[in-house]
């Protein structure tokens, strides 16, 4: 399988954390082929990428707003969900009909409201830019 993304994704252990990326930082083929047993879907490529290049490291899984492990994604509303913010006011997926396409369209769910509006990026793009506000913030810049 050809890696598209997971060199993007280990990048954020170095950028972020001034640390080199090492593989326990990444869930294993195995772990991650474990923690799927028994979900009916199959992960687009980009969120594979991201779980075995990051789905380890809590810093990042825990980094303002709560990347679902792979054991707790669920398709609701036609969508595959697989982020919230902390204080659960919106959850973030994308279209189950899309879970084919290696990079699919994120969209982001009012949870109050129920209604659904895309965030006009691919996984890949929504995650390094919130990456980058989340770790800019923080850091005052």
């Amino acid at each position: 399988m050809t890696e598209l993304f997971l060199d993007k994704f280990r990048a954020l252990v170095p950028s972020y954390f001034e640390d080199e990326w090492v593989e326990e930082d990444g869930l294993s083929p195995a772990e991650l082929e474990d923690l799927m047993r028994g979900k009916d879907f199959e992960l687009p490529l980009a969120l594979r990428e991201f779980y075995l290049a990051v789905g380890a490291t809590e810093d990042i899984m825990e980094a303002f707003h709560f990347f679902w492990d792979p054991d707790e994604l669920e398709i609701e509303d036609g969508y595959l969900l697989f982020l919230e913010d902390e204080e659960e006011l919106y959850t973030w997926g994308m279209k189950a009909d899309q879970l084919s396409v290696p990079d699919p369209i994120v969209w982001r769910r009012n949870n109050a409201r129920g209604e659904w509006k895309s965030e006009e990026g691919t996984f890949s793009e929504y995650v390094l830019d919130l990456f980058e506000w989340v770790f800019e913030d923080t850091e005052g810049n």
